[in-house]
């Protein structure tokens, strides 16, 4: 089953996978996630996926479930 996935704020979309990591998608898309631990313990890789809802993308994946989902990019300034 795929998912369509759009990141913004630049509205890229891209289909992927249930399961596959996000970041591997992000890439694909040619979109950046910054990183650091690769853990999810310094949130440098946060993404918001809804309302006040936000997951560590180097240790999330496509879920199950949904047809479209949209990823929001923080920009840390710090990272």
């Amino acid at each position: 089953m795929s998912v369509q996935i759009r990141f913004l704020p630049d509205n890229v979309q891209v289909e992927a996978a249930v399961g596959e990591p996000l970041l591997a998608v992000a890439q694909r898309a040619g979109v950046t996630i910054p990183t650091g631990c690769l853990m999810g313990s310094c949130h440098a890789c946060e993404v918001e996926i809804g309302p006040d809802q936000t997951i560590c993308a180097c240790i999330s994946a496509v879920p199950p479930g949904q047809s479209e989902m949209t990823i929001n990019l923080f920009f840390d300034p710090t990272w």
